[in-house]
């Protein structure tokens, strides 16, 4: 592990190693000079730092072969491939209802999704803990990968998360709950907590409508609201972890709160239900407006049902205050509006659009992302191959552990 005094060769060398895996992963075989090319590095670095992965394993030397790459002093240039399969990380998305769990190797590959309900609140925390356990074991198992091939487990949570990766609230169920330190107890891996908006953010960035934008706002707004915002590419936490929290739209005018699309969706659905006995959100949730979904309401819209456009109508506009409110706060290119409400939340784009040149002067692009509910757990496997490429040259698969340690 890194430490506060350790030589700056040293750091600079992890650096460099790291620098070597982002070119390498996904990139096929490079030569010496590749790297030097998409590196910037120097020809004596790229190949130091090969040989140090090669033996952690990270990399692969192939067998040289004459007529083929480019030469130094007459010899065939070294080859090198990325180990995809050395070792892998999982990302876990802690949620009110339910957890997922992804299996990923090192080159971000998804290997296993795994998801399970969670009724977070009705457990104890062994009982929670246990949950944890099943849902890492059976994604593990549908991996088909072992336990001890794990370099980091990336969890997202809702709630603000430290820069040290300290869940900041007062609430009793995190108290209780010590994620991070469970986790590695009982199964020794290294684990990293982190918010699941800003989680969201990293996901979207990589594998989402938002890649190569550098100024980012992408928005959780399924039953609550919740941003990650990334600035320049760089992910913003504040002090305390709390940048891109939105309880201050408890006194935004017509917002009043934090609850979400489908949240609102589903209520107002309930309210028109009781409004009209024609509109067809009776037929659609049998009768029952408690059944009633979101997704019923987006239907119903979508065949003309003049009750749910209405309720359409009125999200735009929340959403369109909301979104404006952030936007004169933070000025992004780009809001994403993500999670498992993203599928049916496109058809409220233009209503936004329309809309929310009245509550900011510097509107973003506006787009859905089409990453789903298993956005955060994207996320997370995103976060925990950060770390892992960070500190390449501390970390090495479990089938060279015996032999790294004794060298």
């Amino acid at each position: 592990m890194l430490s506060g005094t350790a030589p700056s060769t040293q750091l600079v060398r992890r650096v460099n190693a790291s620098a070597m895996l982002k070119a390498m992963r996904g990139a096929g075989v490079l030569t010496g000079t590749e790297l030097m090319d998409s590196t910037g590095l120097s020809r004596a670095t790229v190949i130091s730092i090969c040989d140090e992965l090669v033996r952690l394993g990270w990399l692969r030397e192939l067998e040289n072969q004459r007529g083929t790459g480019d030469y130094v002093k007459g010899r065939p240039a070294r080859r090198f491939v990325f180990d995809d399969d050395a070792a892998s990380v999982i990302g876990i998305d802690i949620g009110a209802t339910k957890i997922t769990a992804i299996v990923a190797n090192m080159a971000g590959a998804s290997l296993s999704r795994v998801t399970m309900p969670f009724r977070a609140f009705n457990l104890s925390a062994d009982e929670r803990a246990d949950v944890l356990d099943r849902i890492a074991a059976d994604a593990l198992k549908q991996a088909g990968v072992t336990a001890d091939s794990v370099l980091a487990v990336a969890v997202g949570v809702a709630a603000p998360v430290s820069r040290d990766g300290e869940v900041l609230t007062v609430q009793e169920f995190w108290r209780s709950f010590d994620v991070r330190r469970i986790v590695a107890e009982r199964h020794g891996w290294h684990v990293l907590l982190e918010n699941d908006a800003n989680l969201a953010a990293l996901a979207e960035r990589w594998q989402g409508t938002a890649q190569g934008v550098d100024n980012l706002v992408v928005m959780l707004a399924g039953d609550r609201l919740g941003s990650g915002i990334l600035e320049s590419g760089r992910l913003l936490r504040g002090q305390l972890g709390g940048f891109g929290e939105l309880g201050y739209l408890d006194t935004v005018e017509g917002v009043g709160d934090t609850y979400g699309i489908a949240h609102y969706a589903a209520r107002w659905g309930r309210e028109a239900m009781e409004a009209s006995a024609t509109t067809s959100l009776h037929t659609l949730c049998g009768g029952h407006p408690e059944s009633l979904s979101a997704e019923m309401v987006f239907e119903a819209a979508a065949e003309g049902d003049n009750a749910a456009r209405t309720v359409l109508d009125r999200l735009s506009e929340r959403m369109a205050r909301v979104i404006g409110s952030v936007s004169t706060l933070v000025n992004p290119d780009l809001v994403v509006i993500a999670g498992a409400v993203a599928a049916s939340a496109h058809t409220l784009i233009p209503g936004i659009e329309e809309k929310m040149t009245e509550f900011t002067f510097t509107p973003p692009r506006l787009a859905t992302s089409p990453l789903g509910d298993g956005i955060v757990s994207l996320g997370a496997i995103r976060h925990a191959l950060d770390y892992v490429e960070e500190h390449a040259l501390d970390l090495y698969p479990a089938s060279l552990s015996q032999q790294v340690t004794a060298n």
